[in-house]
């Protein structure tokens, strides 16, 4: 294979993992149009239509996904290639890509990135902050952060956090008119806000324990969103009764703005973890970068826990 074809299917892919021209010339560090135009060579060269463009979305034709799945095993190995050549040197380098939910991102990872990039100057972190989970095998990611329970099979695992909760809470003008809910079936008596689902856009239903007890609540309320800072908001200005995790509304009712109810019944769950690929070599960024949570995360974090990870395995 000549150096320009390899550079053209780099170029393919890289538009279909990105789903944008825009997008994928500003990762290749190429302008739109010289994007464009190879692809327009390449399909040429080929005699076939490789990608689907309306004004609005890119995606790729039959003969496209036939020609990346094939191509994306090969990019990976020679990606892995040219990381092992780095291993040699001194110090780990390159670009590490991780994909994380928003919440997992301010909680766990902000606090970390300057301390890391001390440690290791050399190491490109691109992190990409979107709430609807990811395949990130399927799109180059080396790495992800998500809740425990919902880890992929087949995924080596790092915890990042204790243990979370949920909690209800609305404000205390709104309680001393509609009263406080005994019992989670007394929330269909009540304004809730709903929250929709980044994954497929359904509405979560809201999860409950106590004892042997297990309800799931289809509330019903005056509004949905999809932004937890939303929700306290509408909550705090009497709009209804929320459900986020504790941490995001423990400021506001330690400042009384909102009152906590239904406490007995909120559960806990595993939190946030660090995953990936399990790998017979691991890139040599990847594993200063899970070499670097085992040392920063507090001991205290990693203790909390009420059941393992499912389908992952804890490196802990």
């Amino acid at each position: 294979m000549r150096g320009r074809e390899f550079a053209d299917l780099t170029a393919f892919a890289a538009i279909v993992e990105h789903g944008s021209f825009a997008r994928a010339a500003a990762h290749l560090r190429v302008s739109p149009s010289a994007l464009s135009q190879t692809i327009r060579g390449l399909e040429e060269r080929l005699g076939v239509r490789l990608l689907n463009r309306t004004t609005r979305s890119v995606a790729p034709s039959e003969a496209g996904a036939r020609l990346l799945s094939r191509l994306s095993p090969a990019l990976t190995e020679l990606e892995a290639a040219v990381a092992d050549v780095r291993a040699l040197r001194d110090r780990p380098s390159g670009v590490l890509r991780i994909n994380t939910a928003r919440v997992a991102a301010v909680w766990c990872l902000a606090p970390l990135l300057g301390p890391f990039h001390e440690e290791h100057p050399e190491i490109v972190l691109d992190v990409v902050v979107e709430d609807a989970i990811a395949d990130i095998v399927a799109r180059r990611f080396d790495a992800g952060v998500r809740l425990g329970e919902r880890l992929e099979r087949d995924m080596v695992a790092v915890k990042l956090s204790g243990d979370l909760s949920m909690m209800a809470v609305a404000s205390p003008a709104y309680l001393a008119r509609h009263g406080v809910p005994a019992t989670p079936r007394d929330l269909h008596r009540h304004r809730c806000i709903n929250t929709r689902w980044p994954t497929d856009g359904s509405l979560y239903r809201w999860e409950f324990e106590k004892g042997k007890q297990s309800l799931e609540v289809a509330v019903e309320g005056p509004l949905i969103v999809n932004d937890v800072d939303l929700a306290l908001r509408a909550a705090v200005d009497g709009v209804g009764i929320a459900y986020v995790f504790d941490e995001q509304a423990r400021p506001l009712v330690e400042a009384g703005r909102l009152t906590r109810v239904l406490e007995p019944w909120s559960p806990s769950f595993p939190g946030f973890y660090l995953y990936y690929p399990s790998r017979r070599q691991t890139p040599p960024a990847l594993r200063a970068f899970v070499d670097f949570l085992r040392r920063a995360v507090p001991p205290e974090k990693k203790a909390r826990r009420a059941r393992p990870a499912a389908g992952a395995k804890n490196l802990e």
